[in-house]
């Protein structure tokens, strides 16, 4: 049976987006190995596939600030000697980074990527034995299931599968709303008083809303978003298996472009995701439920589109319709 290495070591949306590529992977190679490279905060999403055998966690981002120190070389020899354990049919770097083919250039496999035309840093084409031309104005998902496919010669086909398997999280309520109100920039953010409006037309439908933080500046702008609705909660702290059973349960997510927007669809969930910064169009929220991707570089969408999708995703008021209670909301955001 061939044996495959995924190298994708990042963002934690950029791992959910290369998801259904282990899916095809399997579907047209059964008993295939797939291993998968990614970085060490980030190893939790790839072994939530079931046909991901073994994710080798990497440390590119901690190691450069101490590459030369004895405990870095040291971890970096442990890296290369379980890496070094197999010798595989096909390495394919999903990532297209330099850094990226620096790495997977020196694993024991015929290395596969992206062309000078089609790799995020064109000069990482220069350690491929195999290039792929893979236009790149596509969304992400489509780019690395091309990739993947022609490196290993079959033809694409059918909808995107994320394979995902997740268990909801115990001692969660029967109906709540997910909500990822922060993201990692500062030009990434909507405002906090179009958050409050969200937050109470779930309530008003009766979803309590669960708030998501990583560090402790989004936990205080979690509790602040909170505070301003009964039932709302700033959930702790917590690993990403546990976010993503927290996910598996939600009856829907509102969140900005964010990597835990980006799994919240992947597990198949009513998802709606706020764009301030970025093109959608290269980088959509994609699954099997309702998605809306709302907004754009410079465009973040209003206050009434977001209510209005979550309107449409809300799935017991699709079949419950509720009566329609007025948010009384004039605040203006800080400029």
């Amino acid at each position: 049976m061939p044996r495959i290495l995924l190298v994708k070591t990042s963002s934690m949306g950029d791992i959910v987006h290369a998801l259904p590529a282990v899916s095809d992977i399997a579907r047209h190679f059964p008993g295939a190995v797939i291993d998968w490279v990614a970085e060490e905060s980030f190893t939790a999403i790839p072994a939530l596939h079931p046909q991901v055998a073994d994710v080798i966690p990497v440390a590119l981002r901690r190691w450069r600030k101490n590459w030369f120190s004895a405990e870095t070389r040291e971890e970096r020899a442990a890296f290369w000697h379980r890496v070094g354990k197999h010798r595989y049919d096909c390495v394919i770097d999903l990532q297209g980074l330099v850094k990226s083919a620096l790495l997977a250039r020196h694993v024991n496999g015929p290395l596969h990527g992206c062309d000078f035309r089609s790799a995020r840093e064109p000069l990482a084409a220069l350690f491929y034995r195999f290039r792929h031309r893979v236009v790149f104005q596509q969304s992400a998902v489509t780019r690395m299931r091309l990739l993947a496919a022609q490196s290993l010669g079959y033809a694409l086909e059918g909808p995107p599968e994320f394979g995902l398997k997740v268990g909801r999280r115990p001692g969660m309520p029967p109906r709540y709303a997910a909500i990822m109100p922060s993201a990692s920039r500062e030009t990434k953010l909507w405002p906090e008083e179009y958050w409050k409006a969200v937050l109470l037309r779930l309530e008003v439908a009766g979803y309590a809303p669960y708030l998501f933080a990583g560090n402790e500046e989004e936990l205080e702008r979690a509790q602040r978003l909170a505070d301003a609705v009964p039932r709302a909660r700033a959930l702790p702290r917590m690993g990403l298996r546990e976010a993503a059973e927290v996910l598996a349960g939600a009856s829907v997510f509102v969140g900005l472009d964010s990597g835990l927007t980006h799994l919240a669809g992947g597990l198949g969930r009513p998802t709606i995701g706020i764009y301030c910064d970025y093109d959608p169009a290269l980088a959509p929220v994609t699954g099997s439920g309702f998605i809306a991707c709302l907004g754009g570089p410079g465009t973040p969408p209003t206050r009434e589109e977001v209510l209005a999708a979550v309107g449409r995703a809300l799935p017991a008021e699709a079949t419950h319709p509720r009566p329609v209670v007025a948010i009384n909301d004039d605040t203006e955001p800080d400029a």
